[in-house]
C-alpha cells in the first residue's frame, strides 16, 4: 500500500460519495443517536426524575394514617380524600382509615397498588430506622457482600468466615462481580403497627427520608449501579446483582457501527451496480490502496464515535472511569463489522439483498459481542466478546495484558481474513457478475488458491474465523453445561456435547469448503492421488494453525468444562508421560489429515459426492472428540 494513495482514495470516498447517505438519512441517524443517548442516561441513572407511573394508583387514606407519608413519599400513589364510593365507582384502589384496609382488592390494577403499598412500605421503614441516632438497635443484621471474580465455582472466602461481630454482623460471598459492597439489615422496630391487608410495618417518624443501610452506605453510586454492586440496605434489598447499566453503555459503542456499516456497504455495493468501480480499477492504484481508502473514513468514523462517547461518559460523570482501553477495545468489532460488511457487498446482487446480508450480519456480530458478557460470574466466558473489556475499563476495573490480547486478537485477524477474501472479488471479472451469494463465496476462496500447497495455506488463514466461531459457540452453549445427557452409555454435559458437535461441523467445513472450491474452479486435478493428496495438505494446515487455540490459555478457558472440552484437540492435559504426550499430540494430525482426504475425495467428483463425505468426515470427528472427551475430560 502507498500511503498518499491510499489518503487520496480516502478524500474521494468522503467529498464524492459519502455512501450514498443523503440530508434525510443523516437526520434519522442524529435523531436516533440522541434518543439512544436519552435512553441510556436514562438506565444509568437509575430513572431518577419523572417516571411513566407516577400517580397511576389511587389511594384514599387521611394525614392522621401512618399510610399516609408512605404514599406521599411515593410518586407512584395519588392520594385522595378517603371515599367509600369512589372504591366503588373504581375511581380509587386503595382507601385506609388509620391502619385499617377498608376495601378488599377485587381487580388486578388494586392488587398491584397494594403489592406497591407493601413495598412502599418497607423502604420507608428503612429510611426512617436509617435516620435513628443508634444504628446498631435499628440494624440488628449487617450482612456483607464480597462479589469475587469466578471460574465457574463458587466458593466461600475461608478469611471472611469466621467473622463474626459483637453487633450480630455476618458475611456472605457472591460471584457475580469483581466489587466489594457491605450491606446492612434490619428487622422491624417497635414503634409502628400492623394494620390488616398490610405486609410491613410503619415506622414512626415523619421526614423527607435519608439513605438506607449503615454506614458509609451510598446506594446512589454509580459505581454501584454499573456493576450491579449493592454498598448499603437491609435484607430484602439484597438481589443477584445483574450489570443491566454496563450492557447499556457497552450498547451505545455497537449502535453507531450499525450506522457506519449501512453506509459502508451501500457505498461499496454502489461501485459495483453503477460500475464506478471500473473508474478505479483503471488507475495504478492497487486493491489494497482502493479497498483501504474506501473503508478508512468509515474505520476513522467509528473508532471516532468510541473515543467520544468514552469522554462523554466519563466526563459527564456518566461512568466512573474511561480510557484509550475502551476506544481499543472496540477497534476489533468495527474492523469485524467493516469486513463482513464488505464481504457482504461483494456477494450481494442488489441492495435488497444486500439488505438482508447487512441485517444479518448485524445479529450475528451482535451476539456475538454481547452474550459473552452477560456471564460476568465466569470471567474465561465474558472475555470472549471485547465489550466485556469495554465495561472493565467504564467501571474503573483494571484490564490485564493477556486478557486484552485473548478478547481482541481474534476478531481482529477475522476482520483481516474476511477483508482478505472479499479482496479476492475486487477485480473486474468478479465485481460485475451477477451469481448468487453461494457461488460468490467460493469465487472469493477460490481466489487464493493457484496450486497444491495453497490447500496446507488456506486451512491456516482461515482459523480466525474458526477460533471465533467455536469460541462464539462456547458461550451461547455454556448455559446448557448443567444439564446432563445420556449419550452411548456415559452421562455427558448437554453443553459440552453440543458444542463437540458444532466445533466439529466448523473444523470439517473449514477444511474442506475451500478445497471443493478449488475443484469447482478447475485448480486442482480431479484424480485420487491429487484428492488424497490436497486433502492431506489441507489437514496438516490446520493442524499447524490449530494451535493458534492455545490463545485461550490467556483467559483459563480451559478451567472450564466445556472450554477444557472444547480445546482438548488443540491443548494437552498436564501430567501426561512423555510417550502418552506424544501420541495425543500425533493422534489429531492423523485425525484432520484423514477426515479432510475423505472430505476433498468427494469433493473431487462433485457436489453430492463432497456432501456425503463431508457427512462421514463429521461423523469421525465427532465420534474421536467424544472419545477423547469421555476418557482423558
Amino acid at each position: 500500500m502507498q500511503l498518499d494513495t491510499l489518503l487520496r482514495v480516502a478524500k474521494w470516498e468522503v467529498t464524492k460519495n459519502a455512501g450514498g447517505v443523503d440530508k434525510r438519512t443523516i437526520l434519522v441517524m442524529a435523531l436516533s443517536l440522541v434518543a439512544m443517548g436519552a435512553v441510556a442516561a436514562i438506565a444509568v441513572s437509575g430513572g431518577a426524575g419523572a417516571g411513566m407511573d407516577d400517580g397511576i394508583y389511587r389511594i384514599g387514606v387521611d394525614e392522621s394514617s401512618p399510610y399516609y407519608g408512605v404514599a406521599a413519599d411515593d410518586s407512584t400513589f395519588d392520594i385522595r380524600e378517603p371515599d367509600p364510593a369512589a372504591i366503588e365507582r373504581r375511581q380509587q384502589e386503595l382507601l385506609y382509615r388509620g391502619t385499617q384496609l377498608q376495601s378488599v382488592p377485587r381487580t388486578a390494577k388494586e392488587r398491584a397498588a397494594l403489592t406497591e403499598l407493601r413495598d412502599s412500605t418497607a423502604r420507608y421503614n428503612d429510611r426512617t430506622l436509617a435516620r435513628d441516632d443508634n444504628q446498631t438497635a435499628a440494624f440488628p443484621v449487617s450482612v456483607t457482600l464480597v462479589y469475587e471474580q469466578q471460574s465457574g465455582s463458587s466458593q466461600l472466602d475461608p478469611r471472611n468466615a469466621d467473622e463474626d461481630s459483637s453487633d450480630g454482623s455476618s458475611s456472605a460471598n457472591g460471584g457475580s462481580s469483581s466489587s466489594d459492597g457491605s450491606e446492612s439489615s434490619s428487622g422491624s422496630s417497635g414503634d409502628g403497627t400492623e394494620p390488616s391487608g398490610s405486609s410491613g410495618e410503619v415506622a414512626s417518624g415523619g421526614g423527607d427520608g435519608g439513605t438506607a443501610g449503615g454506614s458509609g452506605a451510598n446506594l446512589g453510586a454509580i459505581g454501584a449501579r454499573l456493576t450491579g454492586d449493592v454498598q448499603g440496605g437491609t435484607p430484602s434489598d439484597i438481589s443477584p446483582p445483574f450489570p443491566f447499566e454496563s450492557l447499556v453503555l457497552a450498547f451505545l459503542y455497537i449502535v453507531p457501527m450499525n450506522f457506519v456499516i449501512q453506509a459502508y456497504g451501500s457505498s461499496m455495493l454502489s461501485e459495483r451496480l453503477n460500475r464506478r468501480g471500473e473508474l478505479l480499477l483503471v488507475t495504478p492504484a492497487s486493491r489494497g490502496d482502493i479497498i483501504g481508502g474506501k473503508t478508512l473514513p468509515y474505520l476513522a468514523g467509528a473508532v471516532g464515535v468510541a473515543a467520544l462517547i468514552t469522554a462523554a461518559l466519563r466526563f459527564g460523570n456518566i461512568a466512573p472511569a474511561g480510557s484509550y482501553v475502551a476506544v481499543l477495545a472496540v477497534v476489533p468489532l468495527v474492523v469485524l463489522f467493516l469486513s463482513a460488511t464488505f464481504c457482504g457487498a461483494m456477494f450481494a446482487r442488489s441492495f435488497k439483498e444486500l439488505t438482508f446480508v447487512t441485517v444479518t450480519i448485524t445479529v450475528t456480530l451482535t451476539s456475538y459481542a454481547f452474550v459473552p458478557a452477560i456471564f460476568t460470574d465466569v470471567t474465561p466466558i465474558a472475555l470472549i466478546s471485547p465489550l466485556t473489556l469495554v465495561v472493565l475499563d467504564l467501571t474503573g476495573q483494571s484490564v490485564g495484558l493477556s486478557s486484552f490480547v485473548f478478547s481482541t486478537v481474534p476478531p481482529l485477524l477475522t476482520g483481516l481474513v474476511l477483508f482478505g477474501l472479499g479482496a479476492g472479488l475486487y477485480r473486474e471479472e468478479d465485481m460485475f457478475t451477477q451469481r448468487p451469494i453461494p457461488l460468490k463465496v467460493l469465487d472469493a476462496l477460490a481466489g487464493g488458491i493457484n496450486s497444491r500447497r495453497s490447500a496446507l495455506k488456506m486451512s491456516i488463514v482461515l482459523l480466525p474465523l474458526v477460533i471465533v466461531a467455536e469460541l462464539a459457540a462456547i458461550a451461547f452453549l455454556f448455559v446448557l453445561d448443567s444439564v446432563s445427557l445420556n449419550v452411548f452409555g456415559t452421562n455427558q454435559s448437554l453443553g459440552i456435547v453440543l458444542v463437540l458437535g458444532v466445533i466439529v461441523v466448523i473444523e470439517e467445513l473449514a477444511k474442506s469448503l475451500h478445497v471443493y472450491a478449488g475443484y469447482e474452479h478447475a485448480r486442482y486435478e480431479r484424480t485420487l492421488r491429487s484428492a488424497l493428496g490436497v486433502g492431506a495438505l489441507s489437514g496438516l494446515g490446520f493442524f499447524i494453525g490449530e494451535k493458534g487455540l492455545l490463545i485461550a490459555r490467556l483467559s483459563d478457558l480451559e478451567s472450564l468444562p466445556i472450554g477444557e472440552a472444547a480445546l482438548q484437540g488443540a491443548t494437552l492435559p498436564a501430567g501426561l508421560p512423555l510417550w502418552v504426550a506424544g501420541l495425543l499430540f500425533l493422534l489429531p494430525l492423523a485425525l484432520h489429515t484423514v477426515t479432510a482426504a475423505i472430505s476433498s475425495v468427494g469433493a473431487s467428483r462433485g457436489r453430492r459426492a463432497y456432501v456425503a463425505a463431508l457427512t462421514v468426515a463429521i461423523v469421525i470427528h465427532f465420534a474421536y472428540n467424544f472419545t477423547v472427551v469421555s476418557t482423558l475430560v
